[in-house]
């Protein structure tokens, strides 16, 4: 019999209570009234409003694929019906006692917003009802074939995107095409109600129209000539890489600023996925080499600092990745016969030792102490110091494209393939004659340099380093982006770092809920999506191994 038949009206009930548990637990922490100013469509949605439907829209959804054919809309709209429940709930307390001494964020304000601004009874009624009929439009949005199901969920994803960055996208428009066209799109940092129609219907369209003429798209490029094909990989490598060298003209200063933070997190990324997605090795203390690279740099450029010679960015940046990489060797020998959470334990004691060292008086005669370092220059290129963030961006994306280039040559090489069987069995790995020494000291010593150099980067963008900007959450943040953008993946490392450093600088709101957004995310991805966004073949093909749609990939060739 298939599982998929047994869900019934109860399981129902209890996905919507689960939806409207989610819902008031954004709420109770404080989400739902800090967005409640920023507008989506104007005058029609702000994202408060979405963070309250999200969790009815999406488990509804989920019970109408569960049930069988016939009870798909019922369980849609029961699930919407219920997941209003414990909304009503705390907005009842919330209106015959002050709950605000225990809870601080259950303020007037977010009543009114769970309300729509109407009163707790007639507010529960409406929501209710838009709560129910959200649950029934997806189970509707379920039953639909999957040829015009896509293309809906696309459109919408879309246009909520586009709306949830109309701020920023405004200012980019004035910049191109003035006010008066920018008015026409957006007011008041929110897409206008018309745009916001057009959008979807043309994106839906779109998408609708590829799935369809798509596959044939496909089918007549593979029909191409190996020389046809090679062509136009070559023509669309130089169209990214022309686009990649025009990006600070496109974004302005703000966004390039952005892509800066994020280009240093996807260079370490990078370094911690050899250590933690090629070989295997749990590594906590991973931003011990990124504050060794920050330092060395720091010690040898700032001005007069410790009476040493200043030297330029471009002397001091090797000396940083060489020593880094020196750090990842010194490291890695005594560890070599641990694994698994006893590595973990070791080297998250390792990067608190460093990050103790650099705060204490011992060593502040040579690297500052609590003090920092200070007035480290920026980096200059034939005599001219690159201080706008559009100059920057480059150093960070040549160290970028340099950790992309030697972490593809090495995931195909041989030492490669030795790194990926020590990381599915070291044993057996063993066994097959692979030097677990060498391997082992060998992934330390090359994600140890990619470490050092985006510290090296990371100093003379600020001009200036503390001890405590290098703790543990450092670690943490570069270990959760890998996770989530799919370990052993390159562009998932790209993904991860524009989830979980870009978004939260687009929308700066979500910053005091960072660590709440890490958590919830790697939450749902490890019962969603455990590969990633973005897996590896490797890793898609492990976890989907019974799943005959999943196509499987050959593996590279090794050099």
């Amino acid at each position: 019999m298939n599982p998929e038949k047994k869900f019934t009206l109860r399981d129902a009930v209890n996905q919507g209570l689960i939806a409207g548990l989610i819902t008031s637990l954004i709420s109770m922490v404080g989400m739902v009234e800090l967005f409640s100013k920023r507008q989506l469509i104007a005058n029609l949605m702000t994202t408060a409003q979405v963070f309250i439907l999200l969790a009815p829209a999406l488990l509804s959804y989920q019970s109408a694929r569960k049930s069988a054919k016939n009870n798909a809309l019922a369980s849609g709209a029961v699930t919407g019906f219920f997941a209003s429940i414990p909304i009503i709930v705390l907005v009842l307390l919330a209106s015959a006692f002050d709950l605000r001494q225990f809870l601080v964020n259950v303020s007037p304000n977010l009543i009114s917003t769970l309300t729509f601004g109407q009163g707790p009874v007639v507010g529960s009624l409406i929501l209710v009802a838009i709560n129910t009929l959200i649950g029934l439009l997806a189970a509707i949005l379920h039953q639909l074939d999957e040829k015009i199901r896509n293309p809906i969920l696309t459109g919408l994803l879309w246009t909520l995107l586009v709306g949830m960055f109309s701020e920023i996208l405004q200012e980019r428009l004035r910049a191109f095409f003035g006010i008066s066209f920018t008015n026409l799109i957006i007011r008041s940092k929110a897409l206008q109600p018309t745009v916001a129609v057009i959008l979807l219907v043309g994106i839906t369209a779109i998408a609708y129209f590829w799935g369809q003429r798509g596959a044939s798209f496909s089918e007549r490029i593979a029909n191409q000539s190996a020389t046809q094909r090679r062509n136009m990989i070559i023509a669309q490598r130089v169209a990214f890489f022309v686009l990649l060298l025009a990006m600070p003209l496109l974004l302005g200063t703000y966004l390039s600023e952005v892509v800066n933070n994020v280009g240093i997190y996807v260079l370490m990324g990078l370094g911690l996925n050899i250590v933690v997605g090629f070989a295997g090795l749990l590594d906590l203390g991973y931003v011990a080499f990124f504050a060794i690279g920050a330092y060395v740099m720091a010690i040898l450029t700032s001005e007069g600092f410790l009476g040493v010679a200043q030297t330029s960015f471009w002397v001091a940046l090797p000396v940083s990745v060489i020593t880094a990489v020196a750090a990842g060797i010194f490291l890695g020998t005594p560890v070599l016969r641990m694994r698994g959470d006893y590595l973990a334990i070791v080297t998250l004691g390792f990067g608190e030792i460093i990050r103790i060292m650099a705060n204490s008086d011992l060593l502040k005669p040579f690297i500052g102490g609590a003090q920092g370092v200070l007035q480290i220059p920026k980096p200059s290129f034939f005599g001219t110091s690159l201080i706008q963030p559009g100059q920057l961006y480059y150093v960070v994306l040549g160290g970028v494209l340099l950790a992309w280039f030697v972490s593809t040559r090495l995931s195909n090489s041989r030492l490669g393939r030795q790194w990926m069987a020590m990381r599915e069995d070291e044993d057996v790995a063993e066994a097959m004659g692979i030097n677990l020494v060498n391997t082992k000291l060998l992934a330390f010593a090359i994600g140890a340099g990619f470490s050092g150099l985006s510290g090296a980067i990371y100093a003379s963008k600020l001009t200036s380093i503390f001890p405590h900007s290098f703790n543990l959450l450092i670690s943490i943040n570069v270990l959760s982006l890998i996770i989530v953008g799919g370990m052993g993946s390159l562009p998932g490392v790209v993904i991860g770092s524009l989830i979980l450093v870009g978004l939260p600088e687009l929308l700066r709101e979500f910053a005091e809920f960072r660590l709440w957004m890490y958590g919830a995310l790697l939450i749902v991805m490890m019962l969603a999506k455990p590969e990633g966004f973005w897996p590896s073949a490797i890793t898609k093909r492990e976890l989907h191994a019974h799943d005959e749609s999943i196509p499987i990939e050959e593996p590279a060739a090794a050099d």
